[in-house]
């Protein structure tokens, strides 16, 4: 089998496509609440142009795809790129992240497109909280969710990104709402990535105290789910509930990293946390074949750091969240 491996040994299994950089949210760690400055859709790749480059990763031995944005369900007629990338050879898993608010009305389509797994943004259950937070409405990210277990969707993974004096004391509620609907659960640490990134970093909660607060709680097992991400997990004993942890900050987990991320505009970020990339657009615009991109990528994956410097050097990363692909 073709292995795609990085200078430090790593396989490379495990592509995120961002299809837009545009969100209908505004999330405070994430977006300005008036920010304007996305990307152009010229500049964007088109669908034939994501297939092309999801084809030749696929071709190196990429297994994993997740669909991602900003928020991906805002680039029109998502489900017929879905259906396209379910169909190529090589593609084993393609999966979707999401805030669910457009998700009511097209799940069944994803569904029906190939997409199997989804993980959908929920920092709090409190109409009011979710938004100071984003900016949003709660009952369309519920409905979304009900509307995506009904179609068939699993696992459907809840992120949450905790953050002290915001959603901390909704650890619990969280636990308790995602037993009772068989979700999973993923607790995610801020990143000082963008300014809003760090901007957040005041209310920064080490994982390691939630952990801590949830075992004198309940009894926590070692777990583990599918889907090659970076969350480390444990089971609630006596139930289906799994919880994952997600620390780049506390306990990172760049020794294991297994991807990548593809931009909307072509760029492909080789760490989320470091500004390595490769510009793959101007190639695809040039008309390059399938041999000539599939080596392009061979050595934009060469670039791939060792690790991120979150922790050393927080100013690093000055574009948002939502121009990298989550």
């Amino acid at each position: 089998m073709t292995r795609l491996a990085d200078p430090f040994g790593r396989t490379i299994d495990y592509l995120r496509v961002s299809v837009t950089d545009r969100c209908d949210l505004r999330c405070s760690y994430c977006l300005p609440e008036g920010f304007r400055d996305f990307d152009e859709p010229d500049h964007w790749l088109t669908f034939e142009e994501i297939t092309r480059v999801v084809a030749a990763f696929a071709a190196l031995g990429t297994r994993r795809v997740r669909l991602t944005g900003g928020e991906p369900l805002v680039r029109r007629d998502l489900p017929r790129l879905a259906g396209r990338l379910a169909a190529l050879p090589g593609v084993e898993d393609l999966s979707l992240s999401t805030n669910a608010t457009r998700l009511a009305k097209q799940a069944g389509a994803l569904y029906a497109a190939g997409i199997r797994r989804l993980n959908v943004s929920l920092d709090s259950l409190d109409p009011d909280t979710y938004r100071r937070i984003t900016r949003g409405r709660l009952d369309k990210v519920l409905a979304g969710l009900m509307a995506a277990r009904e179609a068939g969707f699993a696992p459907i993974k809840i992120n949450m990104v905790v953050m002290r004096g915001v959603n901390d004391h909704e650890v619990e509620d969280m636990l308790a709402f995602c037993l009772e609907h068989g979700f999973t659960l993923r607790f995610i640490e801020t990143m000082p990535v963008g300014d809003t990134g760090r901007a957040a970093s005041d209310r920064y909660v080490d994982l390691r105290e939630v952990r801590a607060r949830l075992e004198r709680r309940y009894e926590l097992i070692p777990a583990h789910m599918p889907g090659g991400g970076p969350a480390r997990y444990v089971q609630v004993a006596g139930t289906g509930l799994r919880i994952g942890f997600i620390t780049p900050l506390s306990q990172h987990f760049c020794a294991t990293c297994n991807r990548v991320r593809l931009a909307a505009d072509g760029t492909l970020y080789l760490c989320l946390g470091q500004d390595d990339r490769y510009a793959l657009r101007p190639l695809l615009r040039a008309g390059i074949d399938d041999a000539g991109l599939q080596e392009h990528i061979r050595r934009a994956i060469a670039l791939k750091p060792e690790r991120h410097e979150f922790r050393d050097a927080p100013e690093k990363v000055v574009r948002f969240m939502s121009q990298t692909g989550g």
